[in-house]
């Protein structure tokens, strides 16, 4: 199989989905922010790695060039994203900026350095958005209007790119990674998200691999392109309760 590159492959969903196509036999170049957690994870992956700056386009495009030195590329996975909840009263100028530059504009460098070698491979590309890109919750404003630009992202790339490179995205729900953890560690507050969704609980990491392994290999996702996959307990989509 091609190589595909993970940016946030030491944690939460990135991780995952790395261990999930590592089993699957692909061959990994894995991205990371944190050097000792990257090295660890690409050892036992038997694969290749490299240390970047999310708000570095350069050192966005050197991690791509890294992964794709034979000039091919099979796949790239952006899980790198973050949860900035402030109401709009504590939100400044610069947080909407970097919340939208680490979720949207650098995926698109990413993407764009990558293009030549997803090329050659018929690639493919897998975004993250969120349920709070087409739900509204309170205190969302910086990271929803992201994610809805992620959504606008992935549906442009895939026209651009059509047919030669597909792109897709996930939107989560509340999931217990490293990120989410000023939120998962609250016990009361945890419950009472878990409990808003149909499916009773929150999202784990393993909930989101098997669906990005379907996106991103040929042999399963070649005529799947331009689509937003919510894997959110239903919580965007159903409302059991009055």
């Amino acid at each position: 199989m091609g190589k595909y590159l993970i940016f946030g492959a030491t944690g939460g969903i990135g991780q995952a989905i790395a261990h999930d196509l590592a089993a699957h036999g692909c061959h990994l170049h894995l991205a990371g922010r944190e050097a000792g957690a990257l090295q660890a994870t690409a050892q036992s992956l038997q694969a290749g790695y490299s240390v970047f700056d999310a708000f570095d386009t350069a050192s966005i495009e050197k991690a791509v060039h890294e992964a794709s030195d034979d000039g091919a590329l099979a796949g790239l996975v952006w899980a790198v994203g973050s949860i900035l909840l402030k109401p709009l009263a504590q939100l400044s100028e610069d947080d909407f900026l970097s919340c939208y530059h680490l979720n949207t504009a650098a995926p698109a460098m990413a993407v764009k350095a990558a293009v030549p070698a997803l090329k050659a491979a018929s690639g493919s590309v897998l975004l993250f958005s969120s349920v709070a890109a087409s739900q509204g919750f309170t205190a969302h404003a910086a990271i929803a209007a992201a994610k809805a630009g992620i959504e606008g992202l992935t549906r442009s790339l895939a026209a651009e790119f059509a047919p030669s490179i597909r792109v897709n995205a996930i939107a989560p729900s509340l999931t217990e990674t490293k990120m989410a953890a000023p939120l998962t560690n609250n016990a009361v507050l945890a419950k009472g998200i878990a409990g808003a969704h149909p499916l009773p609980r929150l999202g784990q990491p393993d909930d989101f691999a098997g669906l990005a392994r379907l996106l991103l290999l040929p042999e399963t996702g070649s005529w799947i392109t331009g689509s937003i996959f919510p894997v959110d307990g239903g919580r965007g989509a159903l409302r059991t309760k009055g």
